[in-house]
C-alpha cells in the first residue's frame, strides 16, 4: 500500500532544488560508547522521498551499469518518491537477494556512476536502498519464497559468505534440495566475523538465515570440506553439483624484520575475536586494544574496521599507516565520470578519531619493520615515507612509532589454494585448476576448471565469488552468487529462467 505521499505529484525538478542529504549519523562519543550501528535509528524515514525525488530517471542510468547486480535504480527511486514501498521492495528484490547487507557495507559505485555526479552531487542511492530494505522487512514485503515444487536435484554450496548464500537461495527457491557447508561455527563468513557490529549488527544476518531456511535451504556448520570432515570429492559424489565460493581468505603478508614478534597480527584474526566477543563466545578478547598504543598497517575498509574497534577497546593511541599518497578531494583526470573515483574520504571510523582535523592516518608510509622492546614483544612499528611510483622507502625518512600491537591490514591475495599457504585440499581432490593468483580458474558458464592437461571444465564443479573473482566488494559477490546459480540450474536441467547479472570475467567501469 502506498503512503499519502503518493498523493502529491512528483518534483521533477528536484534535482535542481533538492540538496543531498545522507542519512544522519549517532554522535561520534555516543558511537564509541557501543558497538550498535552507527547510524540513528529511524532519521532516513523523513527525508528519503525527497531523496529518492533528486533522481532525473535518465534516458541512460549509468547506475544501472555501474553496480553488477544491474540494480533498477531510477524505477525504485520514483516508487519511493510517490511512497509505494511495496512496489519498490519488489523491484529492489527482483536484483539483490541481499539489499539489507548492500546498503550498509557497499562503497555505493552506483552514486559514483549518477548522473548528477558529473558536475554535482549524486542522489544518495546507497540510503534509497537501505530505505527500501529495511521497509520491506518491517511491512511484509521480504517474505520466503519456498518453490512451488521440488526438481529432485541435489546441490552443495561450500561457503557461506554473500556468494554462496545467494547462490543457495537463488538454487533453493529454483527447487533444488540445497546445503550450505561452512567449516567455521556459525553461517555468515565475513559477514559474521569479518564485519564489525557498528557497520552489520548481526541480527540482520540471523533473520536473512533464518529466512532461507524456511525457504529449504539446508545449513551445516563446522564443516571443513576438503579437510578430515568432509572430503570434497565425497560430497561432490553426494551431490548432483556443487558451487565453491569459500571466498579469498588468504591474508596479504608483510616480510619484513620482526614480523613473527608476539604483538604483530593479521586483521583477521583480530577482528574475528572481537566479533566472537559480541557473539558471547569470549568475555574478553585476548587481542583486545584497551590501554595499547595500535599501528594499523594498510588504507582499505579492513584497516577502518580495525581502527573502529581498537577506539572502541579503549586503546591508548591509534595510527593507520597508508602506503598511498592521500587522494585529492575531487576525481582525478584518469578517473572520469562515470568511474568509482579514489577520492579522500573519512569513514565512519575516521571521523570517530577525530575527522580531518585529527587525522589518524599518515599517508604514504610504508612499514620496514617491527621493533621489540626488552620482553621481546612488539615496542614499535617502524616506518619510511614511500617514493612514488615503486613506494620503495624514501632514503634517511625512517622513523617508529611506538606500539604495543601492530594489525595488518593488507588484504588478501586469493583463495589460497596454491603455495605454501595452500589451506585444504579442496582444489586437489576435485581435481580443480589454481591461476596465477591463488583463485579458482574457470571458465565463462562459471565452470571450474580442470586441472592437468589439456583441461576442461570440472564436471558439475562450479565457482562463485572471491575463490575465483579475488578480492572484491560484497555487490561483486553476490552478483556471481547469482550468476552461478543461474549457471548449476542450466547445467542440470538444460536451460534456467535465474537471472545471471554478470559474467565470471566482466570488471568494473573504467576509464
Amino acid at each position: 500500500m502506498a503512503d499519502s505521499q503518493a498523493d502529491r505529484p512528483p518534483d521533477r525538478m528536484a534535482f535542481l532544488t533538492t540538496a543531498r542529504q545522507p542519512r544522519e549519523r549517532r554522535d561520534p562519543r555516543e558511537r564509541l560508547g557501543d558497538r550498535r550501528e552507527v547510524y540513528r535509528p529511524g532519521a532516513l524515514l523523513p527525508i528519503i522521498g525527497s531523496q529518492a525525488a533528486r533522481c532525473m530517471d535518465c534516458g541512460l542510468p549509468f547506475c544501472h551499469r555501474a553496480c553488477p547486480l544491474g540494480n533498477l535504480v531510477p524505477d525504485w527511486n520514483t516508487l519511493v518518491s510517490h511512497g509505494d514501498w511495496g512496489s519498490a521492495a519488489a523491484r529492489l528484490l527482483a536484483t539483490n537477494n541481499f539489499p539489507e547487507f548492500t546498503g550498509r557495507l557497499c562503497p555505493a559505485p552506483c552514486e559514483s556512476a549518477c548522473v548528477l555526479a558529473i558536475d554535482g552531487e549524486a542522489v544518495t542511492i546507497k540510503n534509497v536502498e537501505l530505505a527500501i530494505a529495511d521497509q520491506a522487512w518491517e511491512r511484509g514485503f521480504d517474505r520466503p519464497q519456498p518453490p512451488e515444487r521440488l526438481t529432485g536435484f541435489r546441490v552443495a554450496v561450500v561457503g557461506s559468505g554473500p556468494a554462496g548464500l545467494a547462490a543457495a537461495q537463488q538454487l533453493t527457491r529454483a527447487g533444488h534440495t540445497t546445503t550450505v557447508y561452512e567449516r567455521a561455527d556459525r553461517i555468515g563468513g565475513l559477514l559474521r566475523y569479518g564485519i564489525p557490529p557498528f557497520r552489520l549488527e548481526k541480527h540482520r544476518l540471523d533473520r536473512r538465515i533464518d529466512q532461507m531456511r524456511e525457504e529449504g535451504t539446508r545449513f551445516r556448520t563446522g564443516v571443513a570440506v576438503g579437510g578430515h570432515d568432509l572430503p570434497a570429492d565425497l560430497l561432490r559424489g553426494r551431490h548432483d553439483a556443487l558451487v565453491v565460493a569459500v571466498g579469498a581468505t588468504a591474508c596479504r603478508e608483510l616480510d619484513v624484520p620482526g614480523r613473527r614478534m608476539p604483538g604483530v597480527h593479521q586483521a583477521m584474526t583480530y577482528l574475528t575475536l572481537a566479533n566472537r566477543v559480541d557473539e558471547g563466545d569470549l568475555p574478553a578478547s585476548p587481542l583486545s586494544a584497551e590501554g595499547r598504543r595500535v599501528v594499523i598497517v594498510g588504507g582499505g575498509d579492513t584497516a577502518a574496521d580495525c581502527l573502529g574497534t581498537a577506539l572502541r577497546q579503549r586503546a591508548a593511541a591509534v595510527t593507520q599507516l597508508d602506503i598511498n599518497p592521500r587522494p585529492p578531494a575531487g576525481r582525478a583526470a584518469a578517473q572520469p565520470w562515470p568511474v568509482h573515483p579514489k577520492v579522500y574520504r573519512v569513514t565512519t571510523s575516521h571521523e570517530e578519531a577525530g575527522g580531518e582535523e585529527a587525522e589518524p592516518r599518515v599517508f604514504s608510509a610504508t612499514t620496514v619493520g617491527f621493533e621489540a622492546g626488552a620482553d621481546g614483544r612488539l615496542a614499535g612499528v617502524r616506518f619510511a615515507e614511500a617514493e612514488p611510483g615503486d613506494r620503495r622507502p624514501r632514503p634517511g625518512t625512517a622513523r617508529t612509532l611506538p606500539a604495543e600491537l601492530a594489525l595488518l591490514a593488507l588484504g588478501f591475495s586469493g583463495a589460497g589454494f596454491s603455495g605454501r599457504r595452500r589451506s585444504h585440499g579442496l582444489a586437489a581432490q576435485l581435481g580443480l585448476a589454481v591461476d596465477g593468483h591463488g583463485n579458482l580458474a574457470r571458465g565463462g558458464d562459471f565452470a571450474a576448471a580442470a586441472s592437468g592437461a589439456p583441461g576442461g571444465p570440472a564436471d558439475g564443479v562450479f565457482v562463485a565469488g572471491d575463490a575465483g573473482r579475488g578480492q572484491s566488494l560484497i555487490v561483486w559477490a553476490i552478483a556471481e552468487g547469482r550468476a552461478a546459480a543461474a549457471a548449476v540450474d542450466r547445467y542440470l536441467r538444460g536451460a534456467t529462467e535465474l537471472p545471471a547479472p554478470i559474467a565470471p570475467f566482466d570488471g568494473p567501469l573504467t576509464a
